[in-house]
Parts: structure tokens; C-alpha cells; sequence
């Protein structure tokens, strides 16, 4: 095991190339998220996550893969999963098995939900992925519509109640395949228009409507979370920095008030919202550094592999210089929250997963 392995880093193409190798070996590199640029079919994806397990067996492979416009890999078997607002459509449709019955479906399909997402992915070598959504579907009160673009039908719902109750759900599917949950984005990114990929969103909010609305859900699955993202949102009346760069919200607020004790990621350095602190441009490294000093146990850097990679390979370089320099300390506490997020289990091989009962009977009660 390395010292604190921090940096979750991305891969160019669907096979490792000599640079993809080396960073991976990187004793900071703790873990890789895949994109759809990475996939191919199932035969593939499989030999590229035994290629990097074949580097460090103790890296998390990751992925973005909530359903909805938001999964990244839709051929070769793997199943349509909805997006998560069916769902809360769902809890409110009791149609005619009386009032409740709505919800009941709902919660079973989630949990549904969570088991085939969960179980394909391991079947395929992935060890991971960033959900669910724990966002508010805010609406314009003009037009009705989510006030989030980016959000939207990734949310479950409105209602922070519902929000967390499906949550749940599907983290129990989750954990019955064997994989980790990561509730996203801490405190909520549901309520500002701005997208933090191109942009900086600012929420002026009060804490205390904050903490009533969006964030409840993660007051309330404190026992459940086993890693948070933050958003890349500002929150001026609480702190002048994004959420992932303040140590206010993720020591002070989130493991403090909140109680939380598991792992939490940035969200990826490379974002709009990322690269601004404290009103000026930074470094990949030093956005980094800011981040973990904040709270965060791992930084993720997306989509800088492509080309050359240099993005990659600066901030892998700037930080263990800053480590030499005294400007970061590795944390051991980090480096096991890391460790825990890797499945304590085998996984079903793929052919093994279409026959088994409780995956056959997870596909019938989806919506």
C-alpha cells in the first residue's frame, strides 16, 4: 500500500499505452475513472481494467454511471438504466394499488436499479461508480422546468424526503453487488442554472435553508454514505471558496455538524468550476493541494490524458514536489477511507450474472 495515493487520473483510449503505465505506477495515483472513449465492448473493457489491476491491484477503477443521459457504457448487454427522476415520478404514481403503493414500487425498482448497475460493472472489472445523485430537482417557478440543466432528470426529485429514501434504495443495491456509494454533489447543485463545467455557480442561499433543503440527505444517510463529491459551487454566505475547496463545508460542516466519517472526492480539477479560488486562475497542483488541504482524500483530474497528457503529468510531479517542499502531508486517514471503497467481494462473471436469480428478478422491476 502506498503512503496516501490521492490522484484518481483518467486513461487515453481502450488499451494502455507505455505513458498510461508509467502514471498509473505513480505511488500517488490511487485510482482511474473511465469515459465512454474507453469502451468498446464487453471483451474489451475487461481486459483494460485486468491490464490496470495488472499495474496496482489496489487501484479503484471508476466510473460515471448513474442511467439516464449519464452512463457510459450502453451496448454489448449492458442494460438501459433510467434516469433517476423516473423514479421519483414513480413514488408519486400510486395509480391503483392505494396510497403508498407508489412509493413501494419506486424504492424496490431503485434498489433494482442500483443491483444491475452495480453488478454489471463488476462483471466487467470496474470497481466503482460515482452515485447516486443526491441534488434537489429545483423548478423555475416561470417555466416549470428543472432549474439545473445539468442536474435535472438526474435528480431523484424535488423533495429531499423522497431524495433520500431513494438514495437509499439504490445504495442497497449497490452494497448487495459488492460496490460503494458516493453522494453527489455535497451540499447541492440543484439550485443554481450555472453549469460548474463551463462555469463558476454562485448560490447565495443562507446555511441554515441550505442545510433544511439540500444537504438533508446527507444529514440523514450519514450511516449509509461511504464517500461524498462536492459541487463545485460557491456558496457566499458561508465561504467565498466552491464547496470542494472549503475547509468550513467538508470539515467543519460535513464531518463536524454533519457527522460524515467516509470518503470524499473533488469533483474533477479540470472543470470551470475548479480552476477559479479565491477569484483567481490556478494550477492543476495547486487546485489540488487547495482541495485536499480543504478536507478532500482524493482530487480527480478527467479528460486530461488525450495528446500528450502533460495536465496529467504536471499535477502528478507538482504534487509529490509539493510533498517534498512541506506544502501537502500525506494522510493515512485518507489512504484507508481509499482502500475502503475497493469491493471486499468476487464479482459474477458476466455469463454467470444473466442467469442468476436475483439479477433476473432486479430486471422485472425496472421502470
Amino acid at each position: 500500500m502506498t503512503e496516501h495515493a490521492p490522484i484518481i487520473l483518467d486513461v487515453a483510449g481502450t488499451a494502455l499505452s507505455a505513458a498510461d503505465r508509467r502514471r498509473l505506477a505513480h505511488p500517488l495515483t490511487g485510482g482511474v475513472i473511465l469515459f465512454a472513449r474507453n469502451w468498446q465492448d464487453r471483451a474489451q473493457l475487461l481486459q483494460l481494467t485486468s491490464a490496470i489491476k495488472a499495474v496496482r491491484d489496489d487501484l479503484l477503477i471508476c466510473v460515471d454511471h448513474e442511467g439516464g443521459r449519464v452512463q457510459r457504457f450502453r451496448s454489448d448487454g449492458f442494460t438501459h438504466l433510467p434516469p433517476m427522476g423516473t423514479l421519483g415520478q414513480m413514488w408519486m404514481h400510486d395509480g391503483k394499488g392505494g396510497t403508498g403503493s407508489g412509493a413501494m414500487r419506486a424504492t424496490n425498482a431503485a434498489t433494482a436499479a442500483g443491483y444491475v448497475l452495480a453488478s454489471e460493472l463488476r462483471a466487467c472489472g470496474v470497481d466503482f461508480s460515482f452515485t447516486p445523485v443526491l441534488d434537489l430537482d429545483w423548478q423555475d417557478d416561470a417555466t416549470n422546468a428543472s432549474r439545473s440543466g445539468v442536474i435535472g432528470d438526474r435528480a431523484f426529485d424535488h423533495d429531499p424526503r423522497v431524495v433520500t429514501l431513494l438514495a437509499k434504495s439504490l445504495m442497497h443495491g449497490l452494497l448487495q453487488a459488492g460496490m460503494a456509494n458516493c453522494g453527489k454533489h455535497f451540499p447541492g447543485h440543484g439550485f443554481v442554472k450555472a453549469d460548474s463545467h463551463t462555469e463558476v455557480p454562485v448560490d447565495k442561499r443562507s446555511l441554515k435553508k441550505i442545510l433544511a433543503d439540500d444537504a438533508a440527505p446527507y444529514d440523514w444517510l450519514r450511516s449509509s454514505l461511504t464517500s461524498v463529491m462536492p459541487a463545485h459551487v460557491i456558496y457566499p454566505k458561508i465561504d467565498q471558496r466552491p464547496a470542494g475547496f472549503s475547509a468550513r463545508w467538508l470539515q467543519e460542516i460535513l464531518r463536524g455538524k454533519l457527522g460524515f466519517d467516509g470518503a470524499i472526492f473533488s469533483d474533477d480539477l479540470s472543470m470551470e468550476g475548479a480552476r477559479r479560488i479565491d477569484g483567481e486562475t490556478v494550477s492543476y497542483t495547486d487546485a489540488a493541494i487547495t482541495a485536499l488541504q480543504a478536507g478532500c482524500d482524493l482530487v480527480l483530474l478527467c479528460n486530461q490524458s488525450l495528446g500528450d497528457g502533460a495536465a496529467v503529468d504536471e499535477l502528478l510531479d507538482g504534487l509529490a514536489q509539493a510533498q517534498t517542499q512541506g506544502r501537502w502531508q500525506p494522510s493515512m486517514d485518507s489512504e484507508s477511507r481509499r482502500v475502503a471503497l475497493l469491493p471486499q467481494t468476487l464479482p459474477l462473471a458476466w455469463d454467470d450474472l444473466m442467469f442468476q436469480p436475483a439479477y433476473q428478478q432486479a430486471l422485472e422491476l425496472l421502470p
